[in-house]
């Protein structure tokens, strides 16, 4: 736990400075999740931090802050960065293609794939559709790597 918490502090501290030189508001919440560092920046209604919520902009930037993180502890981070509700966001619209990757399955195919996304996002596509009776695997290599969802 301990390492987490330093991974947490140093994103912390990149994620503010960061904020500072675009001259962005945001608060910063630290915490451990299932062997990972989450990070969390949030603004008041109407903040101009939403120019940094795209998911493209923050896979960026979490990438770009797990290389400041493994570059000050020596080690791997898996450190998951969230900006503006950008991550529940996202977890919406991975629920709304597992169930319409589940219509399809319904409606007679043997098997449905979704778009190639990272292994975070694989990993809930594996979990949302396991908690809808439904079987998922990874396949595919690098940028192309993707989920296809079956029937149990």
């Amino acid at each position: 736990m301990d390492q987490l918490e330093q991974e947490g502090d140093i994103a912390a501290d990149y994620i503010e400075e960061f904020l500072d030189i675009c001259d962005l508001d945001g608060d910063i919440d630290i915490d451990a999740r299932n062997g990972r560092a989450y990070l969390s920046v949030n603004a008041a209604e109407g903040a101009n931090l939403r120019v940094l919520s795209k998911p493209d902009t923050v896979t960026a930037l979490q990438e770009l802050t797990r290389l400041a993180v493994q570059n000050k502890t020596g080690s791997f981070s898996r450190l998951i960065l969230d900006i503006g509700g950008s991550r529940e966001a996202r977890e919406a619209e991975l629920a709304d293609l597992v169930a319409r990757a589940i219509e399809r399955i319904e409606a007679g195919s043997s098997e449905a794939a979704l778009p190639p996304m990272s292994s975070y996002e694989r990993k809930l596509v594996h979990d949302i559709a396991s908690g809808r009776g439904y079987s998922s695997e990874s396949e595919g290599e690098g940028r192309d790597r993707h989920t296809v969802i079956s029937a149990l």
